[in-house]
């Protein structure tokens, strides 16, 4: 969802007289609604805000985008999807509309939809790192595919960048040589450029935890250290369950079994599903994460069975793909939730 423009900027742009204080409290109403939004990620109130704006900017695109996203995270798929596409068709010239509505499609496994959208996007803006990234998380999601992560990357880096596309491409190369089975255990081959990585504190953890999981030879010193710079985000943000989740991770490669479900377990109960539908099954994952590097599989199983019976971003392709599921795969259970779901997509 697009941030608000400054309520300053849109007086400035709005009518004078009766009608245009009337324009300006619907603003204001969604700057409102934006605030609780991100700032308190209370979803309720947030939506009473962007209805009362909308009863005064019925055909305002970015008023149905809010809507939209409060819809899927409360679990409401078709009309956030509805909203969504009437917000694309108000603004069709716009990718944000149209990455929004890749992620419905994406969450509910319409990949058809979801390839035949971000396309769309890139044919507005094919220089796009997220455009491309997202296209190829589909390709890897539906098929298996990375090719497409390297076709993407190739043609980014065909073109002019800044320090900071750098960095992302960096870290993209890095995730997706720590998929492919051909460079899988070998750091050394991902080419990554440190001096680069160390240039935030992000990119950095990035560079340490996958680091962690490609080299067995140091892989606790890097560990170490990504746990050190996890527990510093966790300080300047307590109830951030992701970075709650990414610390659970590591925690469990480091074999602390009861620190990292705890921390797992802390994650889920921030981010739940039934608070948010959208980003909760993520959290979710990372719970089944924790349990699958400590050896605990059926409890892996369970959670990862579920989360293929509802949207999220889990498919049995990222299941086979994804080297974070090697100890599951001679569980007959594992097998059998592959078999199973597979042969329903």
């Amino acid at each position: 969802m697009a941030p608000p423009q400054s309520v300053a900027t849109r007086r400035a742009a709005s009518p004078s007289g009766r009608s245009s204080c009337s324009l300006i409290c619907r603003r204001a109403h969604l700057a409102l609604g934006y605030c609780f939004y991100y700032g308190d990620s209370n979803y309720d109130a947030a939506e009473k805000e962007f209805a009362i704006a909308q009863r005064g900017l019925p055909n305002n695109a970015e008023v149905l985008l809010s809507i939209g996203a409060i819809q899927r995270r409360k679990g409401n798929w078709t009309e956030s999807t509805a909203n969504l596409e009437k917000a694309l068709s108000l603004n069709p010239n716009s990718t944000w509309p149209l990455q929004n509505l890749v992620f419905n499609y994406e969450m509910n496994r319409d990949y058809a939809n979801a390839n035949k959208t971000v396309d769309r996007a890139l044919q507005i803006e094919p220089k796009n790192i997220g455009l491309w990234e997202i296209k190829a998380k589909l390709a890897a999601e539906e098929q298996g595919d990375l090719s497409v992560a390297e076709k993407g990357l190739a043609n980014l880096e065909s073109s002019p960048l800044d320090a900071d596309k750098r960095r992302v491409i960096a870290v993209l190369r890095g995730e997706r040589s720590l998929i492919s089975a051909q460079v899988r255990g070998s750091i050394a081959r991902q080419n990554l450029r440190a001096r680069e990585l160390r240039a935030s504190l992000e990119i950095s953890f990035h560079r340490y935890r996958k680091k962690g999981l490609a080299d067995d030879a140091g892989a606790r010193e890097a560990f170490l250290k990504a746990k050190e710079i996890a527990q510093k985000q966790i300080a300047e943000g307590p109830d951030d369950a992701r970075r709650r989740a990414t610390l659970a991770g590591i925690l469990a490669w480091l074999g602390e079994k009861d620190t990292a479900l705890a921390e797992a377990q802390r994650a889920v109960e921030l981010l739940p599903e039934s608070k948010d539908a959208f980003e909760g099954p993520v959290i979710t994952e990372s719970l089944a994460e924790v349990h699958a590097i400590l050896g605990n599989s059926n409890e892996a199983i369970e959670i990862l069975d579920g989360l293929l019976t509802r949207p999220s971003e889990v498919t049995v392709e990222t299941l086979k793909l994804n080297p974070v599921w090697d100890s599951l795969r001679g569980n007959p259970g594992f097998a059998e939730i592959l078999a199973r779901h597979g042969a329903k997509a």
